[in-house]
């Protein structure tokens, strides 16, 4: 293997097109709920309204509405897991991580029970020709990396270094791309420590054509860049980089690209 610290020299930065959608509220129903690991709730979702749902990246996110405190509705962003706009039905994973609104509607939902969406406002739509890929993140991550998993084509060749706080949070993924999955064990209250994820990213070697992706706490995520293109010396314009959540904020999160 070579040297992970080694600059790596790519010629010809990736094409990212960003597609706009019609903004839309949709009233849904819940048709399935499954505890998939002890922190992991997936929930079905369907209805009419899905007749035209679009979504057209892994990383997407919709709004899901939910009753607040007062009488304002709280706004929290998830990722569209899974959709099939024939059969009218959209999956949604939420990561029991911490115990907001939305958290804790998932947590109460049962069959029957009418949930709002909004979006997705757009989709950023990676280049199909890529064939490494590099994806990074914690729990709040895992339903976009499953789904860009699943998705892939045949012949992709995926590494991933997913954090979660012990072995029964380990996921199971079906894809045709040849994967290589790491997976970095420690506490919920330690998700702001990047040391676990640090440790793997450092043994992995970034073969010429890597498209990187992360998506973790905002710190974990800015130090996790910052190791890739001020000690590796790799390209920004192959990395995708977001904070999905940021400590002590609600409903916030940070771009890096």
């Amino acid at each position: 293997m070579d040297n992970p610290q080694t600059p790596v020299s790519i010629v010809s930065a990736p094409k990212i097109e960003r597609v706009r959608h019609e903004l839309k509220r949709r009233s849904l129903t819940v048709t399935a709920v499954d505890r998939i690991t002890p922190g992991m709730l997936r929930m079905q979702l369907s209805g009419d309204d899905l007749a035209d749902f679009v979504s057209l990246a892994p990383d997407d996110h919709i709004k899901v509405l939910v009753p607040g405190a007062g009488e304002e509705m709280e706004r929290r962003d998830y990722t569209p897991r899974r959709y099939d706009t024939a059969a009218r039905t959209l999956v949604l994973d939420f990561a029991l991580h911490e115990a907001g609104p939305a958290t804790q509607w998932a947590l109460d939902a049962r069959v029957g029970d009418r949930l709002e969406i909004g979006g997705p406002r757009g989709s950023a739509v990676v280049s199909s020709d890529i064939e490494n890929w590099l994806l990074i993140g914690d729990e709040t991550a895992l339903p976009a990396i499953g789904r860009r998993i699943e998705e892939a084509r045949a012949g992709t060749h995926i590494t991933v270094i997913a954090a979660v706080a012990d072995a029964a949070e380990r996921q199971a993924f079906q894809t045709d791309a040849q994967l290589d999955m790491r997976w970095a064990y420690r506490p919920l209250s330690e998700a702001t420590d990047p040391s676990v994820l640090m440790n793997i990213l450092q043994s992995v070697d970034l073969l010429p054509g890597t498209f990187v992706w992360i998506a973790a706490e905002a710190s974990v995520t800015r130090t996790l860049r910052s190791h890739l293109v001020e000690e590796r010396g790799y390209p920004l314009s192959w990395i995708k980089a977001s904070g999905y959540w940021v400590k002590g904020k609600a409903d916030t999160t940070e771009k890096f690209d």
